[in-house]
């Protein structure tokens, strides 16, 4: 059984402009109207049910604000490409939900969970998740810089101006 990304012929991290547009050009493809013939008449109308179907279904699976969609497991590549384009958009929450649906944990997970975390401030957390990193994957120095400026931001978070600094953000807008 296709999910309704794939009846709409698109990727699981469609946003919702992709979807419209996938929709509307696969409808202009087979709408019933554009069909003389009954017997492909009916054919074009079950077809026109199923990409309705999938055109809705898939749309509230791109909400960020659908939050029954989050509880499914994607497979890694899938929750790491939605939670590198979330956090593109600053979306910290949704990138860190979209991560956590990911169905194993390696190298490249820890990288974009210490990403995340850096994303949030958390500074200290994302040093310990890009020293996962590092031990899972010892040889990619990328993950040792990572770590290295989480390390860093953690010991200017540490000092007298970087706790006001915290503090101003946190309350300062008010």
């Amino acid at each position: 059984m296709k999910t309704p990304f794939e009846e709409l012929g698109l990727r699981a991290w469609a946003d919702p402009n992709e979807i419209r547009a996938a929709y509307r050009a696969l409808v202009k493809q087979c709408h019933p109207d554009a069909v003389l013939d009954p017997a492909q008449k009916e054919a074009a109308q079950q077809r026109m049910i199923q990409l309705n179907l999938a055109y809705e279904e898939a749309l509230r699976l791109a909400s960020p604000r659908q939050h029954a969609a989050y509880a499914q497991e994607l497979p890694k590549a899938d929750a790491l490409a939605l939670a590198d384009r979330q956090l593109a958009k600053g979306h910290t929450e949704y990138a860190l939900r979209q991560l956590m649906r990911s169905d194993s944990r390696d190298g490249s997970w820890f990288c974009m969970y210490g990403r995340v975390l850096m994303a949030m401030e958390q500074h200290h957390e994302a040093h310990l998740a890009f020293r996962e990193a590092v031990r899972l994957d010892p040889e990619n120095n990328s993950y040792r810089s990572l770590a290295l400026d989480a390390a860093m931001a953690e010991k200017k978070e540490q000092t007298l101006a970087g706790r006001a600094r915290k503090w101003f953000r946190r309350f300062g807008k008010k």
